[in-house]
Order: C-alpha cells, then sequence, then structure tokens
C-alpha cells in the first residue's frame, strides 16, 4: 500500500525537477557588415554559461538560468554589445551585429611621402638617431644618413638635401617646430658644409619627401622635422678627442626629472690630416671651427616640456683653385664667418587637447674675399660679406576628437632681414621680408582601416606683396593586417631666393604640386615601402647669364619630376644583421635660372642606388658596418653669352657615382657593470676603394677650358676616441647595434 502511494509522488517529482533544471538553448549569429565574425566571445552576464562563434560568426550554448538576463558579445577589435533577453521555457535565437572599436593603437597611420622615426607609439620607425651614428659613410649626420633613403640625391659640391628632383634649398628643417636657418656651416662654392645640429639632441625625426603637412610651408619638395630629447636618462660627462676634433660636455638631470641642463664644446681643424692624406682641394689655410651650444629643459605639473638650445660657432679656411682664363694668374677664396642660432619651445597638454608655442632666432655672418692674383700682385678681387637675421614663431593648437581623430590649427610668423655688400657695387643690397602664416588640418579617423587627413595654408609675403593659398589631402587605407596603402595631393609654395629681389623685378611665388601614392608592408621586423609620385612645377625663376650676379627676370620657368622608389628593411632574415636597401629612379626637366631649354637637372641622377648593412658581434664587443652608394652619371652643362643669346656651349654626363663605405665600433667597457665611464673607439673610412668620384665641371669664360669638381678627397679615414662618464650604456649598445 505505501509502495503504490509513492509511485505517483515519484512521478511528480521528476516532472517538475525536468521543468526547473532543462536546458534552454541559446544560438545566433554575430556579424559585421554582413559576414560573419570568427572568435567573439558570448556570454551570460555574471555565468559561466557561454560560447565562442566559428568561422561563419554561428555559436550555440546551453543554459539552465531563468527569466532576465543580459547576453553579452566581446572581440578585441570590436565595441562591446550587451543585449537584454528573457529567458522561458523555450529555445531563443540571438543575432548581433558588430561595430568597430576604433582605437589609436590599431587605426591606420597616414605615411605616404615620409618616413618617421621616433618614440610614438604610432610611428614606423625607420631611421631613428642611433641609425645615424651607425651608418658608414654618414659622419654622424643627419643629413648625410637620410641621403641612404629613397628619393634623395647624392651630392657631394653643395649642402641641402636634394630631394625628388628639387635643388638644396627646396627642403627646410625644423626643431621641436621651429624654422632651423643655415642648418647647414659656412662655406664657399663647390665645398659642401656640414650639418651644424649634433644629431645626440634628437629622439627622433620625421623626413618627408614631399606631399608634407599644412603645418610646414615654404618648401616646394621636402620637410626634415626633427624633435629633440625630453630629458637624459642621468648626470653624465663626455670628451671626444680625434686628429681632427676636440670636445667636451656636461649634462646634468635632478633626482626628481624635472628639469635639466647642458653644455657642449668643440674644437675641429683640418691641419694635420691634410699632412697625412692627399686632398683634391687645395687649402692654403685648412678649415677650421669653434663652437659651444648649452640647453636647458624643464617639464611641466601636466607632463609638458619647455626646451631651450642654443649655440655659437665661427669657421674659416682658404683655398686656391685654377684660373682657367689664364694659366699664370692664381684664384684663392678666402672664408670667415660666425652663426648663432637660439630655439625655445613649449609643449603643454591641457585635456585632451595640445598647445604648441615656440621661437627661434638665427644670426648669420659669412664673409667672402675671392681674389685672382699675377706674380703674387692681386689683378683682380671681390668682397661678399653678408649679414642676415632671422626670426621665426609659431603657435598652434591640437584638439582631440573621438579616439583616432583631430583637428589642429595654428600661426606662424617668419622674418628676414639680410645686408649683403659687395665690393664691386656702390651700396648694399638689402632684404626685408616678413612672411605671414595661418593654417587648419584635420585628421579623421573614419574606422580602424580608414584615415583621411585634409587640410590647408595660406601665407603673405611682404616682398611679393601676395597670398598664396596651398590645399593639401591625404588618405590611408588598410589592405590587410600588414599591407597599407597611401595617397596625397598637395600645392606647396615658397618665395625665390633673396638674392633674386632686385630693383628691376619682383619676382612670384614658386609653386609645385605633388600627387603620390604609396603601398607598405610592416610584419615580423621587416619593412616595405613602394612609392610613385609625380611633381609639377611652375612659376619657376628665370635669370640672366651673368657669372657673378644673376638678375631675375620673370617667373616663366616650369618642370617636372617623376619617379618610383623602393625602400626594403630587414632586421630577422640574417642573424644579427640589420640591412637595408633603397632605389629610386627619376625622370625629370626644368626650364629654370639660366637654362636655355627645359633640361634634366644638373644636380640629379636618373637611378640612385644605397646599401647599409651594420652586425653587432657581442663577444668581440665591436659593431661592424658598410653602405655602398651609386648614382647614375649626372648631367652638366655650360651656358655661354654670345651676341646678346644665352646658348648652350657645352654638355654632357660624369660618370657614374659609386662609393664603398665601412666603419666599425669598439667598446672596450661592454660588460664591466663597474667602469667609471663607457667609451667608444671609432675607426670610419668613407670610399674605402678610392673611386675617383666628379660632380660636374668648371669651364673657361669661353668654354674652351674645363676642369673636373671632385670632393676635397677621394678616401677620407677617421680615427676618433668618445668617452661618457657617469653614463653605463652597455645595454643600449647591444640593442641598437653601436
Amino acid at each position: 500500500m505505501k509502495t503504490q502511494t509513492l509511485k505517483p509522488i515519484l512521478f511528480l517529482l521528476i516532472v517538475w525537477s525536468s521543468f526547473a533544471f532543462s536546458q534552454i538553448k541559446i544560438s545566433g549569429k554575430v556579424t559585421y557588415r554582413n559576414k560573419g565574425v570568427k572568435d567573439v566571445s558570448v556570454t551570460l552576464k555574471d555565468t559561466y554559461d557561454g560560447f565562442t562563434t566559428n568561422d561563419q560568426g554561428v555559436f550555440s550554448f546551453e543554459t539552465t538560468e531563468k527569466g532576465a538576463q543580459i547576453l553579452v558579445f566581446t572581440h578585441p577589435k570590436y565595441d562591446e554589445i550587451s543585449k537584454n533577453i528573457i529567458i522561458e521555457n523555450s529555445n531563443l535565437e540571438v543575432n548581433a551585429e558588430l561595430k568597430e572599436q576604433i582605437s589609436e593603437i590599431d587605426a591606420v597611420v597616414i605615411s605616404v611621402g615620409s618616413i618617421e622615426a621616433s618614440d610614438k607609439k604610432r610611428a614606423t620607425t625607420l631611421l631613428s638617431p642611433i641609425d645615424i651614428y651607425t651608418t658608414a659613410g654618414a659622419n654622424g649626420q643627419v643629413s648625410s644618413a637620410i641621403e641612404t633613403l629613397p628619393g634623395v640625391q647624392k651630392v657631394g659640391e653643395s649642402e641641402g638635401l636634394f630631394v625628388r628632383g628639387g635643388t638644396g634649398n627646396e627642403t627646410k628643417f625644423f626643431m621641436d617646430g621651429n624654422l632651423v636657418n643655415n642648418y647647414f656651416g659656412n662655406s664657399i662654392p663647390g665645398i659642401k658644409a656640414m650639418d651644424r645640429l649634433n644629431t645626440s639632441l634628437f629622439k627622433g625625426n620625421v623626413f618627408s619627401s614631399g606631399g608634407y603637412s599644412a603645418v610646414y610651408g615654404q618648401a616646394l619638395s621636402s620637410i626634415l622635422a626633427l624633435e629633440s630629447i625630453d630629458l637624459p636618462e642621468r648626470n653624465s660627462a663626455d670628451f671626444g678627442v680625434s686628429p681632427i676634433f676636440v670636445s667636451g660636455g656636461i649634462q646634468r638631470v635632478n633626482t626628481e626629472r624635472t628639469y635639466s641642463y647642458g653644455v657642449t664644446t668643440g674644437y675641429s681643424h683640418l691641419g694635420l690630416m691634410q699632412k697625412i692624406m692627399k686632398f683634391n682641394t687645395n687649402f692654403e689655410k685648412a678649415p677650421q671651427g669653434f663652437d659651444v651650444n648649452a640647453n636647458f629643459r624643464i617639464k611641466t605639473k601636466n607632463g609638458g616640456f619647455i626646451k631651450y638650445y642654443g649655440s655659437y660657432d665661427i669657421s674659416s679656411m682658404k683655398v686656391l683653385t685654377e684660373n682657367l682664363d689664364n694659366n699664370s694668374f692664381k684664384n684663392s677664396i678666402d672664408q670667415k664667418g660666425d652663426n648663432t642660432f637660439h630655439s625655445l619651445s613649449y609643449r603643454e597638454k591641457l585635456g585632451k587637447n595640445t598647445l604648441n608655442v615656440g621661437t627661434s632666432y638665427t644670426y648669420n655672418h659669412n664673409n667672402l674675399f675671392f681674389d685672382t692674383t699675377n706674380n703674387n700682385a692681386s689683378v683682380f678681387s671681390n668682397k661678399i660679406d653678408s649679414k642676415a637675421h632671422y626670426f621665426n614663431a609659431k603657435a598652434m593648437w591640437e584638439m582631440k576628437i573621438f579616439k583616432i581623430s583631430a583637428l589642429r590649427a595654428g600661426a606662424e610668423l617668419n622674418t628676414t632681414n639680410e645686408n649683403t655688400e659687395l665690393s664691386m657695387l656702390n651700396q648694399p643690397a638689402v632684404f626685408k621680408d616678413q612672411i605671414s602664416s595661418i593654417f587648419a588640418e584635420t585628421d579623421l579617423g573614419i574606422n580602424n582601416n580608414l584615415s583621411l587627413k585634409i587640410g590647408a595654408r595660406a601665407e603673405h609675403s611682404s616682398a611679393i606683396n601676395k597670398w598664396s593659398v596651398a590645399p593639401r589631402l591625404a588618405m590611408a587605407y588598410r589592405i590587410s593586417k600588414e599591407w597599407t596603402s597611401s595617397v596625397a595631393y598637395g600645392s606647396f609654395y615658397q618665395n625665390p631666393e633673396s638674392r633674386f629681389f632686385n630693383p628691376n623685378y619682383n619676382p612670384n611665388y614658386q609653386k609645385a604640386d605633388h600627387y603620390i601614392a604609396q603601398i607598405q608592408r610592416n610584419a615580423d621586423g621587416r619593412s616595405l615601402r613602394m612609392e610613385a609620385y609625380y611633381k609639377k612645377y611652375d612659376a619657376l625663376l628665370k635669370t640672366d647669364n651673368n657669372a657673378y650676379f644673376q638678375k631675375a627676370l620673370n617667373n616663366n620657368g616650369n618642370g617636372f619630376a617623376k619617379g618610383i622608389e623602393f625602400f626594403w628593411r630587414d632586421k630577422k632574415s640574417l642573424k644579427d644583421i640589420d640591412y637595408w636597401v633603397s632605389y629610386s629612379f627619376l625622370d625629370s626637366k626644368r626650364d629654370y635660372l639660366n637654362y636655355t631649354e627645359a633640361l634634366f637637372p644638373n644636380f640629379a641622377a636618373k637611378h640612385t642606388i644605397s646599401l647599409v648593412a651594420k652586425k653587432f658581434v657581442t663577444d668581440w664587443k665591436t659593431g661592424f658596418n658598410i653602405s655602398y652608394n651609386y648614382n647614375s652619371g649626372r648631367p652638366f652643362y655650360n651656358f655661354l653669352e654670345e651676341n646678346g643669346k644665352v646658348i648652350l656651349k657645352n654638355q654632357g654626363f660624369v660618370k657614374d657615382y659609386n662609393a664603398l663605405n665601412f666603419s666599425v665600433n669598439y667598446l672596450p667597457n661592454l660588460g664591466k657593470k663597474d667602469a667609471k665611464a663607457f667609451t667608444v673607439l671609432v675607426l670610419s673610412i668613407n670610399n674605402v676603394l678610392g673611386t675617383k668620384n666628379i660632380f660636374g665641371y668648371n669651364f673657361s669664360s669661353d668654354g674652351s677650358k674645363s676642369s673636373a669638381i671632385r670632393p676635397p678627397s677621394d678616401t677620407f679615414v677617421f680615427i676618433g676616441a668618445f668617452i661618457s662618464f657617469g653614463t653605463d650604456r652597455t645595454q643600449e649598445a647591444i640593442d641598437n647595434n653601436l
């Protein structure tokens, strides 16, 4: 009886429990732009119930939960989605459409026309300061190392960066946003001056070979923006010695790392090397110079920085040259000059916004005395004594918009005051100009795979007395995880050189339009960049053929430059070897200055190849560096005036340029933790094979005789020791292949 009574009770309990603990199935599909998304985590909030989507974006799981619940969809690349659901006694189907997560780290960066190296997390590091120091043949100079990059010509007889068919003065230099006038030292015609600013000042650089930002102006071809270090790691004292120079300096930083200051000085003289080595240039007085510079940096409470840098240098040399018109005559050029430069910048973060304010001042004095003698008696002389003051002030406000977009706007003022005395003229040539500029630019992050940069810059020159308006546009699209593509367009204006302004003609702006397309791959320690470009020149300056004082005639010149470029850097394929290869093809014609027609520029080469390779052997405490530079033969022209008309008298091509460079760096203190000083011994040989390179020719006044323009020496050897007290750079040396 009792058993029969229990049976219905047990049955009811089983039925009740089956309802109470029944498994409800939740399924669905997760998509992005109508395509299934793999590896999306789908879970009930505050439970362990859930599943991950398959290749088609489908998920399915069972749960015993009941009532109101929250279903959560998460994936690292998409915004998290939460959906309110009610679980009753029947299965549920829940679908979700994802939105891409906008991230500053994941967003594609517009890199067309530029190569950036810095400590910013979004930067594409391709040429850092340590790369510059360890590039054989660069002599520790930023400009020389950049000549190994695509699009840059190797020009040995004149300073400046010659980029994509542009002259050396078509590239402008900036330090912490401030314009650097006279970036190169004072020199004489035919001898290339060195960089004034020390590479160790900088933590990064942005080199734009075209299509650069509206933040910068007055450069038809390119800009090089250098960013100085914030604070040094620790106190240090540095000393360097070689047959060429001696230098020393100190750097101090407080314990709280809120400010630092330092001073460096150096003296150089080429006299000893002139006695040891064979020089092509006949120095009657060897090049010598003295420089001193100082800096301070202050970190603000909000993490901003106030930075100051100031320098002063003097230089002199005297060169004897061949007189092609009369063998019994001798020519000489005596140079003396001095320069001072000051840069002050202030950067502050104000919430999501950033304020950048800066100013720079340059004073440059260069005195050139040209003398022609016969039996030590002067038969002709000319003195050019130029003094110039340059002032730059700039302010920019940058505002973050959403996560990956920004708006920046600002204003800039540049003033020029030049006074040039020529002994052949009765009165000095005075040039004054004030360029006022306003600019605005926006970075629009449409999503992680698409970015736009839209900007414009307007400038007014008091010397020209006109406004120019230059639009800029660039776009980047991520093709895949490793591949990105970019395109850019922009108009660029630049004043002619001040020496061409005269009472008879007031020049107009010169103009260049840039069109650039790029594809790039970065993965596994390897970088590949391919760019194609077209640059159209308008309103280039035309001049007469006067050998001493070319006068501007009109702005009817024009031209074009087009080409393709290839850059490959690889740190992985060869064990402990870092190398890069660049190739450039250039097709260009210009009708400018005294050219009688549109010609391929005499400073450019159709084909340019550079190879740089570095290896550090830890066991030997030694780094080995090589580089090879090749340029196809550059053209040369000689224009003469006959019967009141300018004609092309002589033309041709110099032989191809070849230079193999080598350097070795030995670190005797490497690995010694108790070492009092960190020492680097350097041996560097430029043009190891002694190739007789030629840059062009000088001609006699009638064009019948010529002499080759060659580097000061075919092969140059440098030996030096650099000692840093109080600074242990062991790991830095190993990590960076110093």
